[in-house]
């Protein structure tokens, strides 16, 4: 595989990390062994590793207090007609408590429901440690990639430092370009549309229980870089909507 191939692969395994709200958790069944599956809502960290919030009541946190190595499935063939052509990623690694603020709120504002109940005592962030993860993408596209290949640590501090106040910018005062992003570039419908996390391939969006993911041509690294790119996208979706189009 060349170096090029391995980068493609890594960036496409982030961006289904990053995309996916809902996984499928396996964890290892503390009473006799069994893999036990369970549906979670996920978020994602700045270099993609993955946020749950685990309620202490739940069979798989019990689960993981007797043995903390879990996997979890991303889904990217929803929607496909032929879905086994489309991608999924298998990440592996093992499940840590992690209850820092910055956590938190990656969390919550990916899924803004949760704010109800994740102030409970027996509820609590837990991030998954990766250490591999196994992509599908499609029919003789299947590779193993490492933790250190997978994640985007080179640029994961950076983004703890520009993202908040790029967020905010964006939804404060440009409403109307986050909408275009979404309806234009990514095809969906409606207005009242929210970034939600930026990081350095791209940014969330959401609107209502829809989210979606707009990616970036390249990393960014600065805040400079970021506006720059929300800038050139907004370009590029005024004059799709121009000509009467939309770029997916």
């Amino acid at each position: 595989m060349t170096t090029q191939q391995q980068d493609d692969d890594a960036r496409l395994a982030r961006r289904l990390m990053r995309q996916t709200a809902m996984a499928s958790l396996a964890t290892t069944a503390a009473e006799d062994g069994h893999p036990y599956v369970s549906l979670v809502q996920v978020a994602a960290d700045h270099d993609a590793s993955p946020i749950l919030l685990l309620s202490g009541l739940a069979a798989h946190t019990a689960n993981i207090a007797e043995d903390p190595r879990a996997a979890l499935l991303c889904d990217g063939t929803g929607g496909l007609d032929a879905p086994l052509s489309g991608p999924r990623l298998s990440v592996l690694g093992r499940l840590i408590r992690d209850d820092t603020a910055r956590l938190r709120q990656r969390y919550l504002a990916r899924h803004p429901d949760a704010a109800g109940y994740a102030g409970f005592a027996d509820f609590a962030i837990y991030r998954l440690a990766v250490e591999r993860a196994h992509l599908v993408a499609g029919f003789g596209r299947i590779v193993w990639l490492p933790a250190d290949v997978l994640l985007d640590r080179a640029h994961a501090g950076a983004c703890e430092d520009w993202e908040g106040a790029v967020v905010e910018h964006m939804n404060a005062d440009h409403g109307d370009a986050v909408d275009l992003y979404a309806t234009v570039l990514l095809g969906a419908d409606g207005t009242g549309w929210r970034i939600t996390g930026c990081d350095a391939d791209g940014c969330d969006l959401r609107r209502g229980g829809t989210v979606l993911r707009l990616d970036f041509a390249a990393p960014v690294r600065t805040a400079g870089e970021a506006r720059a790119e929300l800038v050139r996208l907004v370009s590029q979706a005024r004059a799709a909507a121009a000509n009467g189009a939309t770029i997916r």
